[in-house]
């Protein structure tokens, strides 16, 4: 495949720089329909991600950037990167592994959010594209990094299928005990992005959660786990995602909208089950998240600013919505929370799917 021809628009040329000794690049993959995923090594970012809608109009459905230079001064450095050593938030950046006391970067007003200012989102990975459909990302990130224990080796593997599904698999394994939560923060506008991007206050959302986590003024868990019965956060049906963000509620005030962890239906734990959907009325797009994680982060774009993304757009308040399969916020600091050790000799894994559709 030949760059004239990619439905993204974007260039191999734009991503190309070396960076700390390491080169960054473009990844374009194509399924059998000839629906496209573009991802760089540079924090593992997914830029373009163009699928159909109901009448068969191809639009970019995820936001990111035209070059390398605007993905590492994004003004939302997350902007659909991985996200690690630990995603989410520890509060006051504190804990406590083997009767040791660890203190991270407080990157979030008094809090440790998503591994710190040099976190996995602004590493250059290495990489090799293994097929059409297939790009894989490595790093070893050493000891000491961000305040985090252990040397750990990661692997990523972003496959593109002909079902139109977006799956990550992870891998990681490490040489000394530590704490672990993989997730990627890519932020989902299936209205199509567009100047602006056009707000998700419409797009119906379900959530596969009777239970989630609320949290404190500062964002943090308060270590109830809480029905999501008779609350905004109840997505146990489809519903518009507007009215619940906006909502007369203390939870949704202490996350100026939802940036709430859901605790997932489970069997049992580590299976790949159904997690969340969301649809847009309008273009009928859809898309399904299926993960083998026990929590769901929904983030609904609260912080956004109108910035620049994708040629000629911008990312307005509210104009996406995420969807970070993960462990849940602060485990470190709750011992009944699912366990984030990983140990010598264990592996971490995990795999989330994002499949798109259209309704009937």
């Amino acid at each position: 495949m030949t760059e004239s021809n990619n439905i993204c628009g974007l260039s191999k040329k734009d991503f190309r720089k070396t960076i700390d000794g390491k080169q960054t690049d473009l990844f374009i993959l194509r399924n059998a329909n000839g629906y496209e995923v573009a991802v760089t090594n540079y924090g593992g970012a997914i830029v373009a991600c163009m699928v159909p809608d109901k009448d068969g109009q191809i639009v970019n459905v995820i936001q990111g950037h035209n070059s390398i230079d605007e993905v590492v001064n994004s003004e939302e450095c997350f902007l659909s990167t991985l996200i690690g050593r630990w995603g989410n938030r520890i509060n006051k950046g504190k804990f406590t592994l083997g009767g040791k006391e660890y203190s991270l970067a407080l990157n979030d007003g008094p809090n440790h959010l998503h591994g710190g200012p040099t976190g996995y989102h602004a590493q250059v990975w290495d990489a090799n594209q293994m097929d059409e459909r297939t790009v894989a990302l490595s790093l070893i990130d050493p000891y000491g990094h961000e305040g985090f224990s252990g040397e750990l080796k990661i692997y990523v593997e972003y496959t593109w299928t002909d079902d139109n599904e977006l799956k990550i698999d992870y891998l990681a394994t490490t040489n000394k005990k530590t704490i672990l939560n993989l997730t990627h923060h890519a932020f989902f506008s299936i209205q199509g992005i567009a100047n602006p991007t056009p707000t998700i206050d419409d797009i119906e959302c379900e959530v596969n959660a009777d239970f989630y986590l609320p949290i404190d003024a500062t964002s943090i868990p308060t270590g109830e786990i809480l029905k999501v019965e008779g609350t905004p956060f109840d997505f146990r049906t489809p519903k518009a995602i507007g009215p619940a963000m906006n909502a007369d509620d203390e939870q949704i005030k202490n996350g100026s909208g939802i940036d709430h962890n859901y605790v997932l239906n489970k069997k049992e734990v580590g299976e790949l089950s159904f997690a969340a959907r969301i649809a847009d009325p309008k273009s009928g797009r859809t898309m399904e998240v299926y993960t083998t994680e026990p929590g769901l982060q929904m983030y609904t774009g609260n912080f956004q600013s109108n910035y620049a993304i994708n040629t000629g757009c911008t990312a307005q308040r509210r104009s996406a919505v995420c969807f970070e399969a993960q462990h849940f916020p602060d485990s470190p600091n709750r011992a009944y929370f699912p366990p984030v050790v990983l140990n010598p000799g264990e592996r971490y894994r995990q795999t989330t799917i994002y499949k798109f559709g259209v309704q009937k």
